[in-house]
């Protein structure tokens, strides 16, 4: 279980979607129910069939910056910014590519007479930079900035990706990715859960570079997590804790939420207010205190992610699962179809 190989499957390119479907809930939804050992085949409104009064939906309200940036260096090359974290007053860190060749000192030119100082240079593509410009900075990234979708969306970002790739209920500034389980959702079905008795807890997390990052090593003892920031505040913890007191089932709306409430979840599942970063990895095994339902998309072969779902629901049935999705022509990955998965409590 400990090694990346027992979590890869066979997956054909034609299955990684490379656009959203015209409507966000016209995805479909594949029903995972570990208690009872089946597979469901639906549409994703037919989520709100599996949700009673008292439950809690859990939601990640990070919304998605505009990050990857392109400019030029003073001989005309051009180059490619994913803004990582901010760090400063118009610093960033970031990861930059090609980056053999931007030293200290160096500078990138950027459109509205913006130019990007690099200070320092870090491991695997990393920068830190200092923007340069005549008005402030916030202001300027929308207009100069793209979505920042992940490699294996092989085209460029248009102007829809900037609204498609960011969730409907998106508040807080801050990902470089967007948590994508909550892309299937509209403000109509969410209505619909809420008028169904269900409560909506927003939680943040911001999705960062770790990501994007492949798991690279075969003993999975060696890998570390990129730190993210969370933020759980008291009304959210206060709802979930109700629901558990009351008898209702924790759905998290993704892997990121899934990470946030283990995090500040104590012995016996009490979620705890707070903020600061994490770098909690799971995989099997793994005990969940926090959760009883994932709603999820369905993730890269040998993925922190597909070992995630994987401690949750069991990496064989899992692996089954993802050959079903497979051999059904699923569409795989963030633009991609959702999974919803019952615990097996």
């Amino acid at each position: 279980m400990n090694h990346r190989r027992n979590y890869l499957y066979p997956l054909p390119e034609e299955l990684i979607a490379q656009y959203p479907v015209e409507k966000r809930d016209s995805s479909r939804l594949l029903i995972l129910d570990c208690r009872k050992d089946t597979l469901i085949h639906g549409q994703f409104p037919d989520l709100i069939e599996y949700l009673q009064e008292n439950d809690v939906l859990v939601l990640n309200n990070t919304r998605v910056i505009p990050a990857r940036l392109l400019g030029r260096r003073h001989t005309g090359g051009v180059v490619e910014l994913l803004l990582l974290r901010q760090i400063g007053e118009n610093e960033w860190d970031c990861l930059v590519k090609p980056a053999k060749r931007l030293k200290p000192g160096h500078t990138v030119l950027f459109p509205e007479d913006c130019v990007g100082e690099v200070l320092t240079v870090g491991k695997e593509g990393r920068r830190t930079l200092r923007f340069h410009l005549n008005n402030d900075f916030h202001d300027w990234l929308p207009r100069i900035g793209q979505a920042p979708l992940p490699p294996y969306i092989r085209r460029a970002p248009n102007p829809e990706d900037c609204h498609r790739y960011q969730t409907v209920y998106a508040e807080k500034d801050g990902a470089v990715a967007a948590p994508t389980a909550g892309l299937h959702f509209t403000e109509a079905l969410l209505q619909k859960i809420h008028e169904r008795g269900v409560r909506i807890a927003k939680i943040t997390l911001h999705v960062g570079i770790g990501t994007f990052r492949p798991v690279t090593v075969e003993n999975l003892n060696n890998h570390r997590m990129d730190a993210e920031v969370y933020e759980v505040n008291p009304t959210a913890s206060e709802i979930i804790n109700s629901a558990r007191r009351l008898g209702g089932r924790i759905f998290a709306v993704g892997t990121t939420v899934v990470r946030t409430l283990e995090t500040v979840a104590d012995a016996r599942g009490v979620i705890h207010p707070g903020s600061g970063e994490t770098k909690l990895f799971i995989r099997p095994p793994y005990r969940f205190k926090a959760i009883d339902a994932l709603i999820t998309n369905f993730h890269l072969p040998g993925s922190t992610l597909i070992m995630l779902v994987s401690a949750f629901a069991g990496r064989d049935r899992i692996l089954k699962t993802y050959t079903e999705a497979v051999h059904l022509k699923y569409r795989f990955f963030s633009y991609g179809d959702a999974m919803l998965i019952l615990g097996g409590k």
